[in-house]
């Protein structure tokens, strides 16, 4: 059995680039930066950064262009896929990670998942509301609940 799945979570390092193919389908380029952190034999911290280059095709490729921006977190979920091609009697490569899903994560300068954005009201305080939502300003008994 054979597998080519990969997985990475990290920051786009420049903004997506979204071009048309001679048939009409859309393709979106982008890079992604990820940190992996260690401790060497002296204690001392250590810190890599890997770049990868993503590619992704379709309706997909259109929505990346449109939200994703430098700096902008994302899970990608794909498989890698090396090209090759000549240039001036060289042959090039180029190592890439072929889109499947493309997850948004919290956009450079906002909260992120675990951070709360929140109006001036703080929920569970009489008739508070925030975004638009308005709490019970009654205590909710465990008899209340149907299940």
């Amino acid at each position: 059995m054979y597998l080519n799945k990969v997985f990475v979570a990290g920051n786009l390092t420049r903004d997506p680039e979204l071009k048309a193919l001679p048939s009409g389908s859309s393709v979106c380029t982008f890079s992604v930066a990820t940190n992996r952190v260690w401790f060497d034999q002296n204690k001392q911290k250590q810190e890599a950064v890997e770049y990868h280059n993503i590619v992704v095709f379709g309706r997909q490729a259109e929505t990346s262009a449109q939200y994703l921006k430098k700096g902008s977190g994302v899970l990608i979920e794909g498989r890698i896929q090396t090209r090759s091609w000549e240039k001036e009697g060289q042959k090039q490569y180029r190592t890439e990670i072929v889109a499947e899903r493309v997850q948004f994560g919290a956009r450079a300068g906002t909260a992120g998942p675990t951070q709360e954005v929140r109006g001036g009201d703080q929920p569970g305080q009489e008739g508070s509301s925030a975004g638009g939502i308005e709490y019970p300003t009654e205590e909710i008994s465990p008899d209340d609940i149907p299940f």
